[in-house]
């Protein structure tokens, strides 16, 4: 269950009248979001997709011992997070799944060469363009490895996640008969949760039918979306231009990393949008706890707490989840007598229900929010010119 405070550490920075204001253009923001051509991410996926993953997470499982993932962004950020919070800290014991393609380090790749040498391993590449250069030139590095390793059975190690009809993986797909799953045209990276892309390795370790599940719940919480999306823009007229996510389990992290993406691609654009930050409690409030509570006044702090905890651990008679949803009280009021606005999502637990809906509920949001400030909420040009930039000096 998810529970939204949009008002008790927030409400003496917004203004009524531009909050009511954008709360009276909903129907317009809803309009232009139920018209567009990039919301497929909200339409329910069929039984045989679901089936077709289902059998190939199983011939994963079956086969190898470990899968690569090769993607960078919105290829790899949704499941990645979304693994990083169900496995454990120490000694888990799911089946390994390495994600690569996401640095150009020498150091690491190499690294990862000598590691998978000694493993019976498969790849899942995963771009939509097919033309990503940092999953590029992983994907090629990996490959040969396979070459050199298995020549006989080179394709069934070889899974390809990218467009239906076009660019250089498919094409290599149509020529070597690679297993591929589709990225549909309508449904950009970022808002890409809910396909093959992130479906396909969370499904060796999880219950799909639960992912997908929890996701569409998330349908149900359209209003508390825009009331987000609205109370966000009023502080950003209150000279508030940064959010901190803020969480306190450490296997959260990566969640805010897939939150910074989402909304800084969605709203950063024609000099308009909320710069996405993130910290991880009580270890940030010991480094940039001083900044935020005395610091430049620019911040507005969204906080996502886990109510109840199924691992126990006491300290002085108290339970330590309880000791530490405390300090998160504690640090809301102090950040708040500091004049920084707190915003606060609650999950009774840590579930995959919860997750998926959050995740539903935040893109819904992003969506809303780019269209409050006038701009495209599903393009994001600025991200091409550095890479024309990098394209010229290769030449």
């Amino acid at each position: 269950m998810l529970k939204f405070d949009f008002t008790t550490y927030v409400n003496n920075f917004i203004n009524d009248n531009d909050y009511n204001s954008l709360i009276a253009k909903k129907e317009e923001v809803l309009d232009k979001f139920n018209h567009s051509n990039m919301i497929g991410w909200t339409k329910e996926i069929s039984e045989e997709l679901k089936n077709d993953l289902k059998d190939t997470a199983n011939y994963i499982r079956n086969n190898y011992d470990c899968l690569v993932v090769i993607g960078i962004g919105g290829s790899f950020l949704g499941s990645y997070a979304f693994d990083k919070m169900f496995r454990k800290y120490f000694n888990d014991s799911k089946f390994e799944i390495i994600y690569a393609g996401t640095t150009l380090s020498s150091k690491y790749l190499d690294e990862l060469l000598e590691y998978l040498n000694d493993k019976n391993f498969c790849l899942n590449v995963i771009s939509k363009s097919g033309s990503t250069m940092e999953t590029n030139i992983t994907y090629k590095v990996l490959k040969d490895l396979l070459k050199r390793k298995y020549p006989e059975d080179l394709n069934k190690r070889i899974i390809v996640t990218t467009d239906k009809d076009k660019g250089p993986l498919r094409e290599e797909v149509n020529e070597k008969g690679y297993k591929s799953f589709e990225i549909p045209d309508d449904i950009g990276g970022r808002y890409s949760f809910i396909t093959p892309a992130h479906l396909l390795p969370l499904s060796i370790n999880y219950d799909l039918d639960e992912i997908v599940k929890g996701y569409y719940k998330g349908k149900r919480l359209i209003d508390e979306a825009y009331q987000y999306a609205v109370v966000r823009h009023c502080l950003f007229k209150q000279g508030k231009y940064v959010e901190n996510y803020c969480v306190y389990e450490e296997n959260m992290s990566y969640f805010t990393e897939w939150l910074k993406q989402l909304f800084g691609e969605t709203e950063g654009k024609n000099g308009l949008g909320i710069y996405p930050t993130s910290t991880v409690h009580t270890r940030d409030l010991h480094s940039l706890g001083q900044f935020i509570q005395d610091g430049n006044k620019i911040i507005f702090e969204t906080f996502i707490k886990v109510e109840n905890s199924s691992n126990y651990v006491e300290y002085n008679g108290r339970e330590l989840n309880e000791i530490n949803n405390l300090v998160l009280d504690s640090v809301m009021r102090a950040h708040f007598s500091g004049k920084v606005p707190c915003l606060e999502i609650k999950l009774d637990k840590l579930n995959i229900i919860n997750i998926t809906s959050l995740m539903y509920f935040f893109m819904l949001s992003a969506a809303f929010s780019g269209y409050l400030f006038g701009i495209e909420p599903f393009d994001q040009p600025g991200v091409e010119i550095y890479k024309k930039e990098v394209r010229e000096s290769l030449k």
